[in-house]
């Protein structure tokens, strides 16, 4: 059987560049954009799944939503990103089987382990499919399918300028706040995804691991 990898919103961004480092090491290949699939429209969502009802890998990635203060987020807002960022991934996790040896990745994002003071839709909506995430990767062991979280920092992506130029900065503004003095390129995350496809890591799951640029304060 084919080697089959989905990776949604793999057309820009982290996204592209887990689908380019995957390319070469999967048989088939299915990369969605937000035409192709918009993962705050759950019967969309319901009709991928019907599409596509198992592979090897499956990264689940989606666009983040806006910065803003919690008492600025409407009652709308909460339930376009409850689908997009928690619901749509538990029906995909349902209905989409993972090949016994495969690999669930997850794209968070930093923040649900240091919450921003903008980033309440981010932060509490990751932060509630994380914890099913984990319950799910219990199971999945038995099958020797890894689930892992991968939680970027500043990333040099689309979003990252838009939120920057928020408060009038710019991306190069971002790096020479953070200790490196860059932020994360996508490819290091594709690098890595790539990496645990290729040679087969399945020792870590249930796991988050966070591409921060050494801003992070915790422990463990």
């Amino acid at each position: 059987m084919k080697k089959k990898a989905i990776v949604l919103a793999g057309t820009r961004g982290i996204g592209r560049a887990i689908a380019d480092g995957l390319r070469d090491v999967v048989e088939e290949l299915v990369v969605t954009g937000r035409s192709d699939l918009d993962t705050s429209d759950l019967e969309a969502v319901k009709r991928f799944a019907a599409l596509h009802p198992e592979t090897d890998v499956l990264v689940l990635n989606t666009g983040g939503p806006p910065a803003l203060p919690f008492d600025e987020i409407t009652e709308e807002l909460w339930t376009r990103y409850f689908h997009q960022l928690f619901l749509s991934f538990v029906l995909l996790l349902q209905r989409v089987h993972v090949r016994n040896g495969g690999h669930v990745i997850l794209i968070s994002s930093f923040h649900v382990r240091e919450p921003g003071p903008k980033m309440a839709l981010s932060n509490s909506l990751r932060l509630a499919f994380i914890s099913v995430f984990k319950t799910a990767s219990k199971t999945a062991m038995l099958r020797n399918v890894s689930f892992v979280n991968i939680a970027p920092g500043p990333t040099r992506t689309d979003r990252l300028a838009e939120l920057a130029a928020k408060s009038g900065r710019t991306i190069e503004d971002v790096a020479d706040g953070l200790p490196t003095k860059r932020v994360v390129d996508p490819a290091e995350i594709g690098a890595f995804v790539r990496f645990l496809v290729e040679k087969d890591i399945h020792a870590m799951s249930g796991v988050t691991i966070p591409f921060d640029m050494g801003i992070g304060d915790f422990v463990l």
